[in-house]
């Protein structure tokens, strides 16, 4: 069973309709989207290589290295050497980073949880609730990769 071009459409409309009305309730003059989005990756997985974090958020090498420079310039990444192998970089999230993080996630969900209180009848959020896991499967998927790698 193939995906109907117009499905598509209309939960491509509906994911870019709400992340641009979630963006208009981040704390101005906050980190950058990319940056949010490698703090929460170092938030959820820990301090990591460099190249591991290009990785995770399908990065390529210039664009990593300006956002890690800006990141480490505002307080909200550090940079130290590895353990393991002393060669290595390692990335990790400071208390700066992770109070930024917070507070950027916070205003979001606060205006998500009041709008779909007001917005929306309660078989409504149960159904988004649900669609939720799937899209975050959606998110993680890499075509070609076995289903239990996209997961990682």
């Amino acid at each position: 069973m193939t995906v109907e071009v117009q499905d598509a459409a209309e939960i491509l409309r509906a994911v870019l309709s709400l992340g641009r009305r979630l963006r208009t309730e981040r704390p101005a003059g906050g980190v950058s989207l990319s940056g949010m989005a490698m703090l929460g990756t170092l938030s959820r997985q820990g301090p990591m290589p460099a190249a591991r974090l290009a990785e995770a958020e399908g990065l390529q090498a210039q664009s990593l290295t300006r956002l890690i420079a800006g990141l480490e310039r505002s307080g909200c990444i550090a940079r130290r050497r590895s353990q393991a192998d002393r060669r290595e970089i390692v990335i990790a999230l400071t208390e700066h980073g992770r109070a930024a993080l917070d507070e950027d996630l916070q205003a979001c969900r606060a205006w998500l949880e009041r709008a779909m209180d007001e917005a929306l009848a309660p078989p409504e959020r149960a159904a988004l609730q649900q669609a939720a896991g799937a899209m975050i499967k959606l998110a993680a998927h890499r075509p070609g990769v076995a289903p239990q790698e996209n997961s990682a």
